[in-house]
Order: structure tokens, then sequence, then C-alpha cells
């Protein structure tokens, strides 16, 4: 899908690589709806696209709120790519995280999907073309400690992104859907995390990931993993699970979170952008 005179809508992208992203598609002649919790983020982020010389607009709206979804998707008109970008996480274990914690990363990591998604679909299904993007994590691969909640939730995520595309498919409707899986990415919301020997891998940069989700968007791609050899962290399921417990262990894969003390929503989009 070509993005030159597109409508973007973008979620959680008043920060981060949702603005990223929001600049990268305005770049290449999209229009964007910026969607954004905090209204002065979204905002500055539309601003920042229209004085580029782009076409954007903001609204602020809370995406765990289904009515709110209803109401602002119904001010923001038609669009033809949905990227559901919004996510928290908190990087406390199990009996560390609050139940109020748990149940926002789950609201906005995985049932923000549907509501937004419900939205939206109805529209490109009438107009005979549209896109789904689900910005998911690696963490949706394979099972990380000091993740329980965000983990699940972006295994959620990487569901609903397969069962939609299930579905379209089976109705063999002129809607496509894009699945990203990335590995930590430098927006802040991964403050304290730390690649461990010898599982040394770099934390990605919002400007690469955001480049490579929107060119996989016009290459109409349906799954996009970074780094691309982490296609192999399902298979540790396959293993013996005494055998994938020694891999982990020895790949440090449960170390990563150690000085990671979790960030939350307001916290993250509140973070001043760079250029």
């Amino acid at each position: 899908m070509h993005l030159t005179g597109a409508r973007v809508l973008i979620t959680g992208a008043g920060s981060g690589l949702g603005r990223r992203m929001a600049l990268e598609a305005a770049g290449l002649g999209a229009e964007l709806v910026v969607w954004d919790l905090n209204a002065l983020a979204g905002e500055r982020v539309a601003e920042e696209i229209r004085t580029l010389g782009g076409r954007a607009s903001a609204q602020a709206v809370d995406v765990t709120d289904s009515g709110a979804v209803s109401s602002a998707a119904e001010e923001a008109g038609a669009v033809d790519v949905l990227i559901n970008n919004a996510g928290v996480v908190t990087g406390k274990r199990l009996l560390e995280a609050s139940e109020a914690q748990i149940r926002r990363t789950f609201e906005v990591n995985a049932l923000a999907l549907y509501w937004t998604t419900r939205a939206f679909l109805p529209g490109m299904l009438e107009r005979g073309r549209g896109k789904v993007v689900t910005i998911a994590s690696a963490a949706g691969l394979i099972g990380v400690a000091k993740q329980t909640d965000y983990s699940a939730s972006k295994w959620a995520a990487m569901g609903f992104a397969e069962s939609l595309r299930a579905e379209l498919r089976k109705d063999r409707a002129p809607v496509s859907t894009l699945v990203v899986a990335p590995y930590y990415i430098d927006t802040g919301m991964f403050d304290g995390v730390r690649t461990k020997w010898p599982l040394v891998l770099p934390i990605l940069q919002e400007r690469d990931v955001a480049r490579r989700v929107v060119d996989a968007i016009e290459r109409d791609r349906l799954q996009l993993v970074m780094p691309p050899f982490l296609r192999v962290q399902p298979i540790g399921r396959m293993l013996p699970v005494v055998a994938w417990d020694w891999l982990a262990d020895l790949l440090g894969v449960n170390d990563t979170m150690d000085e990671f003390t979790g960030r939350q929503a307001v916290e993250h989009q509140e973070r001043t952008p760079q250029p």
C-alpha cells in the first residue's frame, strides 16, 4: 500500500516509536491522525508534521475506553492505515505488580487492539482497502522473566493479529495486516534494560525501526521481526522444557530486565521527543 495520499492513524503517537513512525509516514506524503493519551504530546507531534509541510491532526484518546475510541473514530473519519502502537510496561515480577498495573498493561497492549480495529475496520471494508498494523514485541514470541504481564499481553497482541489475518483471508476481505515484533527499542520505555553476554544485542533505534515499519507497510508485508534472527525464538517451545531453560540461562534471556524498574504510560508519553 502506497502511503502517498493515504490517511494513517497511529495510537500512542505522542512520543517514541509512534512519533517517529508518524514523521516517516508524513515524509512519504501520508496524512496523519495522531492519537495519544497526552493531549499536549499529540498536538506537539501534529504541529511538528505541519511545520515540515505535512498534513496532520491530533486527538487525545484513551484507547482502553471503547466508548471514547468510537467517538474519536467517528470524529477522525475514515483511515487507510491503522497502526496500533500504544503500549505500556511495568517490568515487575508477578507478585510485585499491583492489580491496577496488570489490568492497565492488558487494557493498553491487548484489549485496545479490539476497540480501535472494530472502530476503523468497517470503513476499510466499505471502501475496499486498508491495512491494520499491530506493534507487538519480541516478548510476544517467548516469555521472559520480570515481564509476566507484558509478555502475556504481547502474546495476546500476536494472537490478535494472526487471528485477524485469518479472518480477513477467509472472508476474502480487501484489508491486509502487518504484525511487528521488535527487540527492545531505545525510546525511554525500556530504560535500565541491559543485554548480557553471550546474548549481546544492540538496543534498536526508533528511527530505524520506524523506517522499516513504514517500508513494510508499503511493501504490504505480513510480518516484521527485528532483528530477523529472533524468528527462531518460538522454536524454543518445541524443545523439552528443561532444554529451553538451559538455553535461556546460557543466553541470559531472563537477565535482561534485572536493572529495569518499569515505565508507565503517562511517564513514557511525556518524555521529550528527540529530533
